[in-house]
């Protein structure tokens, strides 16, 4: 299955203690981030510090964008998921099928994907942008179709956003992060993600997941492969930031040879040992989705559920582990 498929998580705890929000952090050209020391373990861990002991990581600053001009300005971000060498560049704009880089259909989404350029089942550009920047925020507002485009937009209940950088910036090892408010409501599910450059899957890198309906529950989630079997194994933790809705906070992952740490406000939460399969590039993934038939706390799309809704990103920013 391509992106987005979405499993139980094998190892969900008891939510952690809140967060506690300190000054805004900003994306610096260099970066250090804290890490355990000791050898990763083959199953998810949380990392319950003090009493672990840590080592530093240094990064250098390979991508960075805070939002201060629209995100489909300088061709960083596309709003689409991408395909292959056969799959026609005008298909990604709109006709028959074209939905299909524009939401994924096994999860229960209820969403479809839209940007001025996008024409739904026909031809002539419908002028929806779900983006907006102001004093250097980025939005990504999901909102009830209207009922004139519904059969156009292939009878979806909302309109809303994805960005990726599949094709234009892709990097093996690193920390990825996003600050970012986290919307709530009924089917609202606002993510930041990773895939392989290769279009593979798994591997996949869940950096952060809201479940919508439980605000202040953010998910952090690996997902791999068993090479003997082919079985998805998944692994992953919820922990509360309770004023995540209300407050900016930094939500990262490094990537190390061997390991996978989970951040919260650069601090060190859960990690792995980097699982088979994690061999290519990744590439990053930001989007607000609605609805869900597997993921627990988000529910499909309801009467309750917000008719505009916003996932308010700062800045998205990517590093490298210095040599």
């Amino acid at each position: 299955m391509t992106p987005r498929v979405l499993v139980v998580i094998g190892c969900i705890v008891t939510l952690s203690p809140a967060f506690a929000q300190e000054a805004p952090t900003v994306a610096q050209t260099r970066l250090s981030l804290p890490v355990a020391a000791g050898p990763p373990g083959e199953v998810c861990r949380r990392i319950e510090t003090p009493g672990v002991s840590m080592a530093m990581v240094g990064l250098h600053r390979t991508f960075h964008d805070d939002f201060d001009e629209h995100p489909l300005s300088r061709g960083k971000w596309v709003p689409h998921y991408a395909g292959g060498a056969a799959w026609p560049e005008a298909r990604y704009w709109g006709g028959v099928g074209s939905d299909f880089k524009r939401k994924t259909t096994y999860n229960g989404e209820q969403q479809i994907y839209v940007d001025p350029r996008y024409s739904g089942r026909g031809t002539t550009p419908l002028g929806l942008d779900p983006f907006s920047v102001r004093d250097g925020v980025l939005s990504i507002t999901a909102s009830r179709t209207p009922p004139e485009l519904k059969q156009v937009l292939f009878d979806n209940e909302y309109i809303s956003g994805i960005l990726t950088t599949q094709g234009s910036f892709a990097q093996k090892y690193g920390y990825f992060e996003i600050r970012a408010r986290i919307p709530v409501g009924v089917a609202v599910w606002p993510a930041f993600w990773m895939l392989a450059d290769d279009g593979g899957w798994p591997p996949e890198i869940d950096v952060m997941e809201g479940r919508g309906e439980r605000p202040g529950d953010m998910v952090m989630t690996t997902h791999w492969r068993i090479p003997e079997t082919g079985s998805i194994k998944s692994c992953g933790f919820d922990f509360l930031v309770p004023d995540a809705a209300t407050e900016f906070h930094d939500y990262g992952v490094l990537w190390e040879r061997d390991r996978i740490t989970y951040f919260i406000d650069r601090k060190p939460v859960s990690d792995i040992k980097v699982p088979a399969g994690f061999v290519d590039p990744m590439y990053m993934i930001v989007n607000l989705a609605m609805g869900s038939k597997f993921f627990l706390g988000v529910g499909f799309v309801a009467a309750e559920s917000p008719d505009t809704v916003a996932f308010e990103i700062d800045r998205i920013s990517a590093y490298q582990i210095d040599p």
